[in-house]
């Protein structure tokens, strides 16, 4: 087994540990081969992403799939019986689409059921959902398995900007620094075993932009990973205070986690002239995605999961254009597989060429992020936020953060925060705005605020939604 599944349960004390334990302990893990910390199965991941060719890819997925439904229909009690083995390897896809769809509550009120009985306790690698949802799932994925081919596949995403092992990123995910609670402590942390310079997520004001800076000029990294909504305050301060030495070495921006809006994807390649590309993925492990440097659409690795697009009804979608729930079932996890499983997240197949460079590549537009994402008007019509950014409001280009909040069907409230008072014209003009982007479907309260408060991880909710979307889901595509 890699030596990252034994000491993973280490991970939380390492993490939050003094400088001087994360530069000793750190430095030696990080002398250690690679291949050696990431285990067998790490090349063996990585060989399978030498697969370049349309047909082999869709052969390839094609055996995977029916391989993961013959395990669970045959070991988990959740799937079992649903399908003989012959029909797995044979008719994959018609199995697959003759298996109900599987939300995280089916998996929270037993999750026993969904765990294969011919897996050992002992492979089981118990973890947790997290990003901005508000009930916490726990599951299983597989030691020795899980973890090697998340690095492989991460690893082949980043070689899309030239980023290898031995670069040093700037990162800023969430992660809180120690010293930065302590009077005059320093802001970042360095992080020697994935030489990244870590800088605290708690202090993204102007007046601490100045020590983020100086880190960066101290330290030279030369690629950035990174929430859109961390990145951009320090994006926002290098545009009004250029550093080109700095910013200029930047070779490439990788986010990951959050939606990208338009306005910020502008303010990044404006500020670090250099690709930005957009990550997605989830905890449950069951699909992966992204951009390309000169294609912003998503695009699937055939290799790591089945991905589908699904319909208010549960019924697949396959025409472009249209507005559906992204559907993963997982390869490679035998202690827990997840099979159709709903991600709540939203997207739309792309109706243009694909890639040249990821022939077979399943492609989308643009992932919309949860339900949760969607505004509702008084009508019914969904309207997703990512087409209500700054980018539409010219006069709010320049704010340090916002964030939607909506209580009633038709009306909701933005929020702002920004160094000068909005004038009463500016509220009305994006008022008008406001109506104009959804054609009469809503109005909007704007409201100055000092600050917004981030997740427990440190992330932004650009939309805190109380009504229930589940209801109106699909509402939107009858226009």
């Amino acid at each position: 087994m890699a030596f990252e599944d034994h000491l993973h349960h280490l991970l939380s004390a390492y993490i939050a540990a003094p400088q001087w334990v994360k530069s000793s302990v750190g430095g030696v893990y990080s002398a250690i081969p690679v291949s050696w910390r990431r285990g067998a199965n790490y090349g063996q991941f990585s060989q399978r992403l030498a697969r370049r060719d349309a047909s082999s890819l869709a052969d390839y997925s094609r055996q995977r799939l029916g391989e993961t439904l013959d395990w669970a229909v045959t070991t988990v009690p959740a799937f079992r019986g649903v399908a003989s083995t012959e029909d797995c390897l044979r008719y994959p896809l018609q199995v697959l689409s003759s298996i109900p769809l599987v939300s995280k509550q089916d998996i929270k009120t037993d999750t026993s059921r969904y765990l294969s009985d011919a897996t050992p306790v002992a492979a089981r690698l118990k973890t947790f959902t997290g990003g901005s949802t508000a009930e916490p799932m726990m599951f299983y994925l597989q030691k020795g398995v899980t973890r090697a081919k998340e690095y492989a596949f991460m690893d082949d995403f980043h070689a899309r900007v030239g980023l290898s092992d031995k670069d040093l990123v700037l990162a800023l995910r969430g992660r809180t620094v120690r010293a930065a609670d302590i009077r005059d402590g320093k802001l970042w942390s360095y992080e020697p075993i994935k030489r990244q310079l870590i800088l605290s997520s708690d202090h993204l004001v102007p007046e601490y932009m100045p020590q983020y800076v100086e880190a960066m000029r101290q330290w030279q990294p030369r690629f950035i990973q990174a929430f859109p909504s961390a990145i951009c305050p320090l994006a926002r301060w290098l545009a009004d205070h250029p550093e080109p030495e700095i910013t200029g070495r930047i070779k490439g921006v990788l986010l990951y986690s959050e939606n990208l809006y338009g306005y910020q994807m502008k303010l990044l390649r404006d500020v670090f002239d250099c690709p930005v590309l957009i990550h997605y993925g989830h905890s449950e492990r069951a699909l992966m995605a992204a951009s390309m440097p000169d294609d912003d659409r998503c695009f699937f690795w055939p290799q790591y999961g089945h991905v589908e697009l699904v319909d208010e009804l549960g019924q697949v979608i396959t025409q472009p254009n249209v507005l559906g729930e992204i559907v993963g079932t997982s390869f490679d996890n035998r202690v827990m597989p997840f099979i159709r499983y709903r991600t709540g997240d939203m997207a739309m197949w792309s109706e243009r060429p694909g890639h040249p460079e990821l022939p077979g590549y399943p492609v989308v537009e643009r992932i919309e992020g949860r339900l949760q994402e969607f505004l509702l008007c008084r009508d019914g019509r969904l309207v997703s936020i990512c087409t209500m950014g700054a980018a539409h409001f010219d006069t709010l280009a320049s704010v340090e953060s916002m964030q939607y909040e909506q209580m009633e069907p038709g009306r909701f409230t933005l929020r702002v925060v920004t160094s000068l008072p909005l004038s009463e014209a500016v509220k009305a003009g994006i008022q008008h705005a406001v109506e104009a982007k959804t054609h009469g479907g809503c109005t909007v309260d704007v409201v100055e605020v000092p600050e917004i408060e981030r997740t427990s991880l440190g992330k932004h909710r650009m939309l805190i939604q109380h009504l229930d979307m589940s209801e109106y889901f699909g509402a939107g595509n009858s226009r």
